[in-house]
């Protein structure tokens, strides 16, 4: 029945989950209730990337396709036992000074945000109180290119990284783009890494002017892939991986192997599409967390 709520224990917390029939992603039939199971099941590998990030939510409480909002600050009634970091707000839209984020560092506190219909999870570079401990690249087509023009840029990017001794990782937007996420020493300033990430996308440009822009002007992109190297800003996020996105289909930000993308960069009639909840828990069955290592830590960045 609608309005029907269900008690549930989740590793000792209680929580109260409602209207888990209600269809989020209607072109699916794709309904809350699958949307909190999935959130469930990938939790062990999502779990980790969010660990000690703030969390930026995109919340959907009618569905992919009515209105949605961001949300920085706890939601009203959010539980005792939910982690919440007070932290400056960098950018804020509102001018606060400070924001009371939720921290997901448990299943109890992801199935709750699912509970609230938080599609979209978003975290910064970096942990709560440290320096960013990932580059992060976006790859934004500019159509006619598409994914495999990612592809091909994503290539260029991992062997012009690798020379400065960084080893990237790529995972899809889940929607039209890709990302390229870097693990770093994690003791340099938010400016040196995005400085970083700057310098090696003008010097792409300059090597391949037709296939790559770095500059933010939308004239500039139509059939080239826009090198998004402002990720790295104090004010960014960027999606999580394994997070939902809010498409037709409930399809996800999902890792891949540099054989997925190399066979795409190299053949135009491969093809490579956002991949589904369902596909993404069959894709950890088989590969386990493909970005892992962005766990584990990474070099400092060369400054010049």
């Amino acid at each position: 029945m609608p309005g029907e709520r269900l008690r549930v224990e989740v590793e000792g917390r209680s929580l109260e989950l409602s209207n888990l029939d209600k269809v989020l992603y209607p072109d699916a039939g794709f309904t809350k209730g699958e949307v909190i199971d999935y959130y469930t099941r990938i939790a062990p590998v999502l779990l980790p990337h969010l660990r000690d990030r703030a969390l930026t939510r995109i919340r959907y409480p009618n569905g992919v396709a009515d209105k949605s909002f961001f949300e920085k600050n706890k939601p009203a009634a959010t539980p005792d036992w939910v982690r919440v970091e007070t932290l400056p707000a960098p950018g804020s839209t509102k001018g606060r000074e400070t924001i009371d984020y939720v921290v997901a560092d448990d299943l109890p506190t992801l199935v709750w945000l699912a509970n609230l219909a938080a599609l979209e999870l978003h975290t910064p570079q970096w942990r709560i109180g440290a320096h960013p401990d990932m580059l992060v690249v976006d790859l934004d087509p500019g159509p006619p290119a598409g994914l495999r023009e990612c592809c091909q840029v994503a290539v260029l990017l991992r062997d012009r990284l690798a020379d400065d001794g960084v080893a990237a990782y790529p995972k899809t937007s889940g929607k039209k783009g890709m990302q390229l996420c870097c693990p770093v020493a994690g003791t340099q300033s938010a400016d040196v890494v995005s400085d970083h990430a700057h310098r090696i996308a003008r010097e792409l440009e300059g090597a391949h002017p037709k296939l790559v822009v770095s500059r933010m002007a939308k004239n500039l992109r139509p059939g080239k892939v826009f090198i998004d190297w402002s990720q790295n800003n104090a004010a960014k996020t960027t999606v999580a991986p394994y997070s939902l996105r809010a498409q037709p289909v409930p399809s996800v930000s999902t890792p891949l192997t540099w054989d997925e993308v190399e066979a795409v960069a190299a053949d135009g009639r491969r093809r490579l599409r956002p991949y589904t909840a369902a596909e993404v828990l069959t894709r950890v069955d088989e590969y386990g967390d493909l970005l892992a290592p962005l766990l584990d830590g990474g070099p400092e960045l060369p400054t010049r």
